[in-house]
């Protein structure tokens, strides 16, 4: 039985892959060297506007702070499309680094990252099984609560 399509199921988990996001200073959403995408830093952003900013544990809630996350995988997401084609080329997630722009003494970013981590399982299955890190720092960029970029293996 053929693998379904990944813009189908991202579809049937409930979300939407957005435009490609424009870039909010001097560099291009992603690219693509050898068989790998490296995207940029991707905010959580909705339509040109930040869905959630301010700190998590203080002005987001761990549960928004998850969301930011998975806004921000869809984003890298059509980013990668941007540059492969198709996300069906995509053969493997390799590596995923997520920043929480974090309250004082909030030590949950692993669990902010979470919500990007599980969809691209679900989106990837065993594909999408991905070595990370998410670091807790003091400010992001547009006071956004959550950043992450993704490298990506794909085939031609």
């Amino acid at each position: 039985m053929p693998r379904m399509k990944i813009e189908t199921k991202i579809k049937e988990l409930g979300f939407t892959l957005p435009d490609v996001p424009k870039p909010v200073a001097s560099y291009i959403p992603a690219v693509k060297t050898g068989n790998l995408v490296f995207t940029a830093g991707m905010l959580p952003m909705v339509k040109g506007k930040l869905a959630y900013n301010g700190k998590v544990g203080a002005d987001v809630s761990l549960e928004d702070g998850v969301k930011a996350a998975e806004i921000s995988l869809l984003n890298g997401l059509a980013a990668i499309k941007g540059v492969a084609g198709d996300l069906d080329k995509i053969v493997k997630v390799v590596k995923l680094s997520g920043y929480v722009n974090s309250a004082s003494c909030f030590t949950d970013q692993p669990k902010v990252l979470n919500g990007a981590s599980e969809l691209l399982l679900k989106i990837f299955g065993d594909a999408g099984k991905h070595a990370r890190i998410a670091i807790g720092v003091n400010e992001l960029p547009l006071n956004a609560c959550v950043e992450l970029d993704i490298i990506v293996e794909v085939k031609e």
